[in-house]
């Protein structure tokens, strides 16, 4: 093969993210032109609201007291810290003095030895809800009061087994902050979005997860995936496995900004990538052809020329900003995201290099302690390197 014909292939080699931010393009449209499903207002069953927490987030009692003021008739809202010397005891129990007519429990650890304590918390949370229907929230989000109606009224369908969000970043206090907000609205809801087109959605968003407790059940509950990494993902699937729909809904939930630092950003973003990897291997590999950046680098690099440059490098950042655009201003209705478009190939090229990296790592760091996967479970580093020992 000549170089000239060599250059040609992998010139259009360099043109296959074009088509995936085609596909997005297309996902989007459709997605966001939906006319609403569901009526918010004829569809309020009593409802318990799951919170398993560690520590505190920033303006962690304004998080919680938005759960507070939600404009709905009947829902409890219950807790599971890990102990009576967990920072945010004095917060809940402010809540409980400030808001006397909302039903407000704690519970106090899991009662169950796993690898995934937030998991275990969520087996016990949902043991002792006092509803069938549930919603389970991180602990950074901050809600609407229109926020219980809107994602508890898909369910009110039958076929619906379980309704989760996108979120939005607010008070983002860091550059870090403002990039890993880029990188959600260009990249991490692009693909949610694409996944949605071809696949429908098997998976569900950690911020909000709405569903029944039969239908948790149905699937051995969280108890079956106390020690496995990914629990989000898993539940969404685990319902679609039944024949469920899993309902993404176009209302965005509001989270909390926490990345203090770029390392910060880089290692938590490091760590769900290298989960990805072991639990959807074949498809981790093929992101490798939507990273449109290191691509267009590789084209002009291979054929410097101004068109090349045009087509290119021209043509990749105005189809992101077009990505960027249509999710985050037209569907999501974030306007301030017009000023943010400049940070969209520094997010590309950190997602590219967090991408390698993450065949090197064999494990991830969370909460403080390093866990190996192995068979799709997280195993305690330590505990690990014990057991070899004793071998």
């Amino acid at each position: 093969m000549s170089l000239e014909i060599a250059t040609f292939v992998f010139l259009g080699m360099a043109a296959i993210p074009f088509i995936y931010y085609g596909i997005v393009l297309f996902s989007c449209w459709r997605f966001f032109r939906r006319p609403a499903r569901h009526d918010v207002a004829a569809f309020t069953p009593p409802v318990s609201i799951l919170k398993p927490i560690r520590g505190l987030d920033p303006d962690a009692y304004e998080n919680f007291a938005s759960f507070c003021r939600q404009d709905y008739p009947d829902y409890e809202l219950l807790f599971c810290l890990s102990g009576r010397d967990d920072s945010a005891l004095p917060l809940i129990d402010r809540l409980m003095r400030e808001f006397p007519e909302r039903p407000i429990r704690v519970l106090f650890g899991s009662g169950r030895n796993a690898s995934n304590d937030k998991v275990a918390k969520l087996a016990r949370l949902v043991s002792e809800a006092a509803h069938e229907y549930v919603v389970i929230s991180d602990s950074d989000v901050r809600a609407r009061p229109d926020y219980l109606r809107s994602v508890i009224a898909p369910l009110a369908d039958p076929k619906i087994g379980a309704v989760t969000c996108f979120y939005l970043s607010i008070e983002e206090r860091s550059f870090a902050d403002r990039l890993h907000s880029v990188g959600m609205m260009s990249d991490f809801y692009a693909g949610i979005v694409v996944a949605w087109q071809l696949d429908g959605v098997k998976f569900a968003l950690g911020p909000t997860i709405a569903t029944t407790r039969e239908r948790l059940a149905a699937f051995g509950g969280y108890e079956s995936i106390e020690n496995r990494p990914g629990d989000d993902l898993l539940v969404g699937r685990l319902i679609a496995d039944q024949g469920c729909e899993v309902e993404l809904s176009r209302y965005p939930v509001e989270t909390v900004a926490d990345y203090h630092s770029m390392r910060e950003l880089m290692h938590k973003r490091l760590r769900w990538i290298v989960v990805m990897r072991h639990m959807r291997p074949w498809g981790h590999f093929g992101l490798l052809f939507t990273h449109g950046l290191p691509w267009a680098l590789a084209a002009v690099a291979v054929h410097p020329s101004l068109a090349v440059s045009a087509v290119y490098l021209g043509g990749y950042f105005a189809v992101r900003c077009a990505i960027t655009a249509v999710i985050a201003v037209w569907g999501l209705h974030q306007r301030s995201y017009w000023r943010k478009m400049g940070l969209i190939p520094l997010w590309d090229a950190l997602a590219f290099l967090i991408w390698v990296a993450s065949f090197a790592r064999r494990s991830i760091r969370w909460r403080g302690a390093d866990y190996n996967i192995r068979g799709g479970a997280l195993v305690l580093a330590a505990q690990q390197q014990h057991a070899a020992q004793d071998q």
